[in-house]
């Protein structure tokens, strides 16, 4: 595990969900982090888990993106999904799958919340990054125990790449 990044992994067995949760401080403004996260197609380039991105609209504080998700572990070709994000300025961005007609194959599967809250701290901002996802109990005893073992590390892997991203940036 890297240096200064918390982990932790919390199995639900009421509501049978996989969750992960990710701290880690990174130097720039909360404002900053929570942007470049609100740019769907920046943000593929240190999420994995967003593959090809169909369009993006963003009106105001809200962005929905469609996309081929990619989790990790699951082989195939998953359905596309829009994902709906709203930022709270300056503290966090809270994401889900667009609401219905999108995602009706999604949200028949699964429901899926995440969330980046960004703390300002000596040093830069605390990100805490969460991602939770039930499963419908038809498929959940074939995704649920792959994904507690590789989805822990490929969100580490996605916090510490936008770290460097934003880092980097400051470097220049």
């Amino acid at each position: 595990m890297t240096p200064g990044v918390v982990l932790a992994i919390e199995r639900d067995y009421s509501l049978s969900m996989v969750q992960v949760v990710v701290e880690q401080v990174i130097r720039c403004k909360p404002e900053e982090f929570l942007e470049f996260v609100m740019d769907a197609e920046g943000y593929s380039t240190v999420d994995d888990k967003i593959g090809p991105i169909d369009w993006v609209r963003r009106t105001g504080d809200v962005t929905e993106f469609k996309f081929r998700s990619a989790l990790p572990g699951i082989p195939g070709p998953a359905p596309k999904v829009v994902s709906q994000m709203r930022l709270t300025p300056g503290e966090r961005v809270d994401v889900r799958y667009a609401p219905l007609p999108q995602n009706k194959v999604n949200h028949r599967l699964s429901r899926f919340r995440a969330s980046f809250v960004a703390e300002p701290v000596d040093g830069g901002t605390k990100v805490t990054r969460t991602i939770s996802i039930d499963f419908a109990p038809f498929i959940r005893w074939l995704l649920e125990p792959i994904l507690r073992r590789t989805l822990p590390p490929d969100v580490e892997k996605e916090v510490s790449r936008a770290k460097a991203h934003l880092e980097g940036r400051h470097e220049r």
